[in-house]
């Protein structure tokens, strides 16, 4: 083993670095651009075990600050495939928690690195090194990867122009599995990817309904149960169909059960109110019961402002997080807006009354034309009492009782 500054193993799982032991940290809610990117390539095309940094290094950063970053890895082997990617890069997950003295956080390009100032004092002073540990943890634990390389961005320039190409990536990955249906398959996957910080939590992947955090769908998770069986993403009989509509499968349960050390017995994956899925920490959005109004509320982790519930998403998601079942708070991927299963067993988008305006604009493909003008947005009403005159206003379906009826019609046929 190649002899590095810091530690590295699973008992760091869990590790926290606290903002009174941050020496630096990279993306998290203070920056707008940072992401991470697996790509496959040739073996002729990856030099093996190159690290390089685009731009101001560790030991070149004020102490506190917060920067971007974007962290770039091609690898290469004979046995890889391009399903695989994906499930490299949700790896960084473990493989950074790994390292004594590295926090990280979330997926895609919404990641947040902290390096504690313990970590800088014994050493760890460049991202090259940095670079090479996690060369090291991926070439030992998944033996088909032959060649890696590491570049890291931290020129501001350089990380805005990386990550608006990966968002474009991102979005090729998802959009895929968007026509596949549970009734299609046999097997579902599940992830436990987050449990060292949310211990009961697991992931019930089907092609309906994408991981929490958005980064595996259904096609990804086949591929990482393929690329290493013993892994912590891994194959889900879907066994007996209790319910379609609710979403509630035997094999699904008993996975809950078995991941969950018993903690949990079911999960209606399609559910928001009973036996609703579990939440982790990577989540990008929650969809949120109002109780002023009877509906639901969206909100992801780039809002800063107060939700309906007089809360922002941070104070929100630590009541929701932890791996427990919370009724009426749910975890979820914004992908799953895609899903004609979208929490269908609660009301699904015909329940929706607010979301902030970014996810309104950028999902607008995914909500039903006849109510999109009548979901509110932060620039509408954020009070709940001025939220439910302005949802009368408008004649919103849930409110009239419309989509209500429509939702008990659905459960006397289908629930």
């Amino acid at each position: 083993m190649p002899e590095f500054h810091v530690d590295m193993g699973p008992q760091y799982e869990g590790e926290r670095v606290r903002k009174e032991d941050l020496h630096v940290e990279f993306g998290g809610p203070k920056v707008e651009y940072k992401a991470e990117l697996v790509l496959m390539k040739g073996l002729d095309e990856v030099q093996e075990g190159k690290v390089e940094i685009i731009g101001p290094d560790l030991s070149n950063m004020e102490e506190g600050g917060s920067y971007p970053l974007f962290v770039e890895i091609f690898v290469a082997g004979e046995k890889l495939e391009k399903d695989m990617e994906p499930v490299i890069e949700r790896r960084l997950h473990d493989f950074c928690n790994f390292v004594e003295g590295i926090y990280h956080m979330n997926q895609q390009d919404e990641i947040w690195y902290r390096i504690s100032k313990d970590a800088f004092k014994k050493g760890l002073t460049s991202l090259k090194e940095f670079g090479e540990i996690l060369i090291f943890e991926y070439t030992s634990d998944i033996d088909i990867i032959e060649k890696m390389q590491v570049t890291f961005y931290t020129d501001p320039a350089k990380v805005k122009e990386k990550v608006e190409m990966a968002r474009k990536i991102y979005e090729e990955r998802r959009a895929r599995a968007r026509g596949l249906k549970e009734e299609d398959v046999e097997d579902f996957y599940g992830c436990v990817l987050c449990q060292s910080f949310a211990p009961t939590h697991c992931c019930i992947i089907t092609p309906q309904r994408i991981a929490n955090c958005g980064a595996i769908n259904w096609f990804d998770g086949r591929a990482a149960s393929k690329m290493d069986p013993e892994g912590p993403i891994f194959q889900v009989p879907k066994g007996e169909t209790i319910s379609v509509f609710k979403g509630e499968y035997g094999g699904a349960d008993q996975t809950i059960q078995e991941r969950s050390l018993g903690s949990i017995q079911q999960v209606w994956i399609h559910s928001a109110i009973e036996y609703p899925h579990t939440s982790c920490g990577c989540f990008q959005a929650l969809y949120f019961y109002i109780p002023e109004v009877d509906a639901f509320g969206i909100v992801h982790r780039d809002f800063k402002g107060d939700t309906p519930l007089g809360m922002p998403f941070s104070t929100m998601a630590g009541e929701a997080s932890g791996g427990r079942q919370v009724e009426g708070m749910c975890g979820m991927a914004l992908e799953y807006l895609h899903s004609p299963k979208f929490f269908q067993y609660a009301g699904g988008m015909r329940r929706v009354v607010w979301m902030p305006k970014e996810v309104k604009e950028r999902f607008k493909d995914a909500i039903p034309a006849d109510i999109y003008d009548k979901i509110a947005t932060e620039d509408d009403a954020v009070d709940p009492a001025a939220l439910g005159e302005w949802l009368n206003q408008k004649g919103h379906p849930w409110v009239t009782g419309e989509a209500q009826q429509e939702l008990q019609e659905l459960i006397a046929r289908e629930g």
